[in-house]
Order: structure tokens, then C-alpha cells, then sequence
């Protein structure tokens, strides 16, 4: 069982807890609704690389078993109890490097609220608390602009710049690195946001 796992997070009206097979319905429907918006964000498998998970519960069993690997956590983001969005932990690495990445995705409806950086500053203080973590890594599209907004309203440094780092979209897209560790959080992230 890994640390801190499974959790529910709250501030204000922003909650943020474990993804549920229950989700199923409320997912589809956010993802539907927001397909266009998503879609220039949204990872795609290479040619010959396979078939990506396509249906809710195909995402939700493969997170969850990495979640139970303590691997991954996928967390689901509601925001006055309507299912809003998704903050996965992904890649969680453990031994000396005590490090994870962190993506993210939320409904048009609920943009510009201060919604996504609540969350994912929620899960970092959670990770680097409970969890126990030191690195916290988040990789943006140079032309995601929304995203960027999270790590500037955070102060979560660049770190690095990473050519055709991932395929999105139908073609494999450079990123830019973000991180912050512990050492440069002596107070809470989400106190960044007052």
C-alpha cells in the first residue's frame, strides 16, 4: 500500500479524491462535452505503438492497478460536488529518488475559476506531506497556456525544455519542465494561492 493513498483533499468547494469506477458516467460526460478543448492536450499513442485506453473503465482499471503498484495516483477534482476534472500522480518513483510527475485536465466550465491550481497545489502539499515525497515534476505544451497559468500562479520553476517529449495530439510535441521540491516549500503550496 503506498503512503497516502487513497486521499481526499479538500479546500473551499474544490475536493479532490480518488478516482471511482462510479466516475464512469460523469467522466464521459465532462470528456464529451470538452473533446475539442481537450484534444490539442490530450496524449495519443504513436504508430505502432498500440491502441490507447479509450473508454473510461479501460482508464480507470489501468490507474487504479498502478495506484494499488503504488506507481500512480489518480485523483478526480470536483468542484461543489460536480465532477470537474482529473490531477493524476504518475510515474511515482521511490528508492533515492522520491520523485512523481503530475498531469492534469479540467472542463472548459470550470476554467478561469482557480480551480486547477487549488488542486494540484492540494496534491503537491500531499505528496511532499503524507506521502513523503521530494520531486514534484510537471511537463506543459509550450502552447498550453492555461496549464502554464497553474505552475506561474504556484511559482514552480522551469526546469528544463524536452523535444518531441510526448505524443499528443497525432505527433510527438516538445514540452516544457517544471519541478519543485521540498527544500523550496517551507510553507504550504496552497498558501502560494492567498
Amino acid at each position: 500500500m503506498t503512503p497516502g493513498w487513497p486521499a481526499r483533499l479538500v479546500h473551499g468547494d474544490v475536493v479532490v479524491r480518488p478516482l471511482e469506477t462510479g466516475d464512469s458516467s460523469a467522466w464521459r460526460e465532462l470528456r464529451s462535452r470538452n473533446a475539442d478543448w481537450l484534444r490539442p492536450w490530450d496524449a495519443t499513442m504513436p504508430p505502432g505503438a498500440g491502441k490507447r485506453a479509450g473508454s473510461y473503465r479501460q482508464v480507470a482499471r489501468r490507474l487504479l492497478r498502478l495506484a494499488r503498484q503504488g506507481h500512480a495516483m489518480p485523483f478526480a477534482v470536483e468542484v461543489d460536488g460536480v465532477f470537474a476534472g482529473q490531477v493524476t500522480v504518475n510515474n511515482i518513483v521511490r528508492g533515492s529518488a522520491q520523485f512523481a510527475s503530475i498531469g492534469y485536465w479540467l472542463g472548459r466550465e470550470f476554467a478561469g475559476r482557480g480551480v486547477m491550481p487549488q488542486a494540484v497545489a492540494m496534491v503537491i502539499d500531499h505528496l511532499f506531506g503524507e506521502v513523503g515525497l521530494h520531486r514534484v515534476e510537471i511537463c506543459i505544451r509550450p502552447e498550453n497556456s492555461n496549464s502554464l497559468r497553474v505552475v506561474e500562479k504556484l511559482g514552480i520553476r522551469e526546469v528544463g525544455y524536452a523535444p518531441f517529449f510526448l505524443h499528443i495530439d497525432g505527433a510527438w510535441r516538445d514540452h516544457r519542465i517544471f519541478a519543485v521540491t521540498v527544500e523550496e516549500c517551507p510553507g504550504p503550496v496552497l498558501g502560494r494561492l492567498s
